[in-house]
């Protein structure tokens, strides 16, 4: 692909930190309060907080089997239907191959990195995605290498658009989208400052 944006032509943002990547398998990313409703072959869910694991929209989404993976945390709400990943593993589920990044913030109270949070580097038709779930600039993305960036923006939470906006260059991403924003905290300023800082190509895309 000449066009690094072209790389995004599966994925779709489905407002806050949801998205979705339709290609051979159809993969959503912690769907809350989602307009899609095409099944899913994998759900990924990167924490247990009300706006990643939402209860209705994995059953709206979900198939009987449908791959839902994510922390052990989750597996209270999610029970058996549940695949646990840790930290570091690896795994492919329905022919999508997962690996689990910690996800955390290092200075904050908000996901301390010993309450498990996960990011997910995933790959769907030869395409590496990468959705950092909530976190800061930690080292551990120094061992990621993805196509594709989805990174949260919106700071308190997360990464605020400047420390986002160093992410992309360290785990060798072509094209990055901003998350985390619009709802709840941030706005669409953060995504067009991170556009602005940004060392790769930075799509904006429209809440689908």
């Amino acid at each position: 692909m000449n066009d690094p944006r072209d790389l995004l032509k599966n994925a779709r943002w489905l407002g806050h930190a949801s998205i979705v990547v339709r290609g051979t398998q159809t993969v959503y990313v912690d769907p809350w309060e989602v307009s899609a409703s095409d099944p899913a072959d994998v759900i990924l869910i990167t924490h247990d907080h009300y706006d990643h694991l939402s209860l209705p929209d994995i059953e709206r989404l979900a198939r009987p089997d449908t791959a839902i993976v994510g922390p052990a945390m989750c597996k209270e709400a999610l029970g058996a239907r549940l695949t646990v990943i840790e930290p570091g593993a690896g795994l492919t589920v329905h022919g999508v191959e997962l690996e689990a990044v910690r996800a955390y913030n290092p200075k904050k109270p908000f996901h301390p990195k010993e309450y498990g949070g996960l990011g997910f580097v995933f790959t769907v038709d030869d395409v590496r995605y990468y959705h950092s779930g909530d976190t800061d600039r930690i080292h551990e993305m120094g061992t990621v290498r993805a196509d594709v960036a989805f990174l949260p923006v919106g700071g308190k939470y997360t990464m605020d658009a400047a420390e986002a906006a160093e992410v992309p260059t360290l785990v060798r991403a072509r094209v990055a989208v901003p998350l985390h924003y619009a709802k709840i905290v941030g706005e669409l300023a953060d995504a067009e400052r991170f556009a602005k800082l940004c060392k790769v190509p930075v799509v904006i895309l429209e809440r689908s």
